[in-house]
């Protein structure tokens, strides 16, 4: 995408209400790891955010690191802090998230080097429309979802597996499951229970290999902040521990291994009075067949059989939704939604999958459909999958390992 789309003003036909697209092609999570295997000198590949040339290069990502936490959080992080003052030429210091901004479509983006649109995962739980169900993308997957079918593009991974060697530094519970299966497979898994042994195992890897790809996946922060929120003890704790990660990475991995530090998407806190239980009102539910989406980008698929005009439901269902919320929301449909952007070019097999009507949040409110969701779920605190900045923007953190013996900061 060029900059001057992303920057400059309105996007071609896209809603004057709704902010700009995710800078796709240009500065976003899905460039990472193409740029990656481009400056490791695999053919196929553009080196769009312009990384070093480099034989090892180690990607930290930390789930759930927005651009903003980081830097109103930088008392926590001296090693991180030190990276950022040190500066890194030309390499972007922000990538912007997949949309939505949340984990299912942002790790997809960064897996295959897709948007949404084309890798198919475009929400956190979503219309099957075979099936005509809802199905969740990110934890237990549905039987009837193969995810190499739902996602059918090669990863990343797969690409370059052949030239030089890939891994996946990480938990075991994540090793073939469904959401590695459809946007992360490819190359070998190593896995560690707690940080040190990751980190360990991570410099072990390294040293034994040649040109090399690693994938270093951090999921505390983004745990921490669901539960206790970005502005807990319990998140600063784990952000102290990311550093501390990538203090040790940076010791120990092999001298002049490029390491990059991103993350999938950022996270505000949700007061619990902001917490609404939407289908409490029927106006906002009505023609609606099936929710789906987050909390704070909510998916509606009309139950068109039942209707005489589609179209007129679709109005007067957006139109409940501003009256409701106002400028609170950004509330626009599916083709609103396409002609936008947001998802990046979309192929027919996805275009079902995203609601006729789409409700994203603007301010600090989750939205609730409490027919279909436990009760527990509106216990979380920090979240995300909008299209405000703390969601949608992350860091990008370049700089080259020191090795053993060596400290900085």
């Amino acid at each position: 995408m060029p900059e001057d789309r992303h920057h400059a003003g309105q996007a071609p036909g896209r809603t004057p209400d709704l902010p700009p697209a995710p800078a796709y092609g240009h500065r976003s999570i899905a460039e990472v790891l193409t740029s990656g295997a481009a400056s490791l000198g695999v053919e196929g590949f553009t080196n769009t955010l312009g990384l070093p040339a480099a034989q090892k290069i180690c990607i930290v990502l930390a789930d759930g690191l927005g651009r903003n936490l980081l830097k109103q959080k930088a008392a926590h992080t001296p090693f991180l802090r030190s990276v950022m003052q040190a500066g890194q030429a030309e390499v972007p210091v922000w990538l912007d998230s997949a949309f939505p901004s949340t984990t299912a479509a942002a790790l997809s983006s960064f897996g295959t080097g897709l948007p949404a649109g084309q890798h198919g995962m475009v929400g956190y739980d979503v219309l099957d429309p075979d099936q005509d169900k809802v199905v969740n993308l990110l934890g237990n997957w549905d039987p009837g979802v193969d995810p190499s079918t739902w996602q059918p593009f090669p990863t990343v991974f797969e690409r370059i597996a052949g030239e030089v060697d890939v891994s996946t530094v990480s938990l075991a519970q994540f090793d073939s499951s469904p959401m590695t299966r459809a946007a992360l497979r490819g190359g070998r898994f190593i896995s560690g229970t707690t940080s040190h042994a990751r980190t360990a195992a991570a410099a072990e890897a390294m040293a034994a290999s040649g040109r090399s790809l690693m994938y270093f996946y951090v999921n505390e922060l983004d745990k921490a902040g669901h539960r206790y929120g970005s502005r807990s003890e319990q998140w600063e704790h784990q952000l102290e521990e990311l550093d501390a990660t990538v203090k040790r990475l940076n010791s120990s991995l092999p001298s002049g291994t490029t390491i990059l530090l991103t993350a999938d998407h950022g996270m505000l806190d949700i007061p619990e009075s902001q917490r609404l239980d939407f289908s409490k009102d029927p106006e906002l539910v009505d023609g609606v067949r099936h929710t789906a989406g987050e909390p704070r980008m909510v998916h509606l698929y009309l139950d068109e059989a039942h209707l005489e005009s589609a179209a007129g439901a679709r109005d007067r269902l957006l139109g409940a939704w501003k009256a409701r919320f106002g400028d609170r929301v950004w509330a626009f449909t599916r083709e609103e939604a396409v002609a936008g952007g947001l998802f990046g070019d979309v192929r027919p097999a996805v275009e079902g999958r995203i609601g006729d009507v789409m409700i994203a949040a603007r301010d600090a409110v989750a939205l609730y459909d409490g027919r279909r969701m436990r009760p527990t779920a509106m216990e979380v605190v920090g979240q995300h999958g909008s299209l405000t900045k703390a969601e949608r923007e992350v860091p990008l953190l370049c700089f080259a390992a020191e090795g053993k013996g060596r400290r900085r900061g």
